[in-house]
């Protein structure tokens, strides 16, 4: 087999399996550091939350009609503070309680978002924009500032990530890989994508299209909540905004992946791939000594990653290949 078949064969991961190669080897250059035990353990944990923030996108874009959560950034700071002041705050810390009201909670809020899509019929862009306002400001709400004290087993998880390579983060993203394979070998991932693809053609082969799409959005939901676990051990508090700035990244990585915004195609092969690309870009671009400059110069790496990316997507999207 030749390398154009190879790379041909690899369908929508060779873009981002590419660029990781190239990133990886411009980081080598940049700063051997991140070679370290200790360099690949801070870089899971700071991915983390990215690779599961897009990971919860992945399910509900593969369910069609251009369903992008803009509110997957607010969701993961509501389910932080929420789980800093409602639940550690009280003394509420045990690990049961605290993984099960972030999954709950982002099942929920998806399940809500769903039935206003499926019943109301409201453009989901619309809902999920709406989502990201209305989140935007009950977080502030919980939460005016930075603050709170995150459940110690929380802050070892964090602690423990930025020494060693095989940690609970890392664990946890071994998890929710599993989980996603499991789901891939299940009749409702077919019927997930063939809803994405052609949601007439499913309702008429008998699909039940409203199901479907609610639980895809509740398994997006169910991954928004390890994002916010893992984002609350990074960061080993409460905050109300900072969880906003991954609805932007997620998006990005989730693009850069592979998936199809127009539905029926995605993976957490190519969520993974896309967030580490979006991890190395974001450290390379710290390397660079761009001063006061920085936040607006990554803005605009993120911004032009994602244009790019979409115009990859639309070349080599099997539609453009026929056409």
């Amino acid at each position: 087999m030749t390398a154009a078949k190879a790379f041909q064969k690899l369908g929508s991961l060779a873009v981002p399996l590419t660029l990781v190669v190239v990133l990886l080897a411009i980081a080598a250059v940049r700063s051997p550091n991140l070679f370290t035990p200790s360099g690949i353990g801070n870089g899971i944990l700071v991915a983390a939350p990215l690779f599961f923030a897009t990971m919860a996108l992945t399910p509900i874009v593969m369910s069609g009609r251009g369903a992008v959560d803009l509110s997957i950034g607010p969701l993961i700071g509501f389910l932080n503070v929420t789980l800093i002041t409602w639940l550690s705050a009280r003394g509420i810390t045990h690990p049961v309680l605290f993984i099960g009201w972030a999954l709950f909670a982002g099942a929920l809020w998806q399940v809500l978002l769903a039935l206003i899509v499926i019943y109301v019929r409201i453009a989901p862009i619309i809902v999920s924009l709406s989502g990201y306002l209305v989140l935007s400001g009950v977080n502030l709400m919980i939460m005016s500032r930075p603050g709170g004290v995150a459940p110690d087993w929380l802050m070892n998880w964090g602690a423990a990530s930025a020494a060693q390579v095989i940690s609970p983060i890392f664990l946890l993203a071994l998890v929710a890989f599993v989980a996603w394979v499991a789901i891939t070998r299940t009749g409702f991932h077919r019927q997930l994508r063939m809803v994405g693809s052609d949601e007439r053609m499913a309702y008429t082969a008998g699909i039940n299209v409203d199901l479907v799409r609610l639980i895809a959005f509740a398994i997006g939901g169910m991954f928004a909540g390890l994002a916010a676990l893992s984002y609350t051990a990074l960061i080993a508090s409460g905050d109300p905004t900072q969880g906003s700035t991954y609805t932007l990244q997620a998006v990005t990585a989730l693009v850069l992946g592979g998936a199809s915004l127009s539905g029926g195609r995605g993976g957490a092969i190519g969520a993974a791939l896309g967030a580490v690309n979006m991890f190395l870009i974001n450290y390379l671009l710290g390397t660079f000594n761009f001063g006061s400059l920085s936040g607006y110069v990554t803005q605009m790496a993120f911004g032009a990653i994602l244009a790019c990316s979409l115009l990859v997507n639309l070349f080599t999207s099997p539609s453009a290949s026929k056409a």
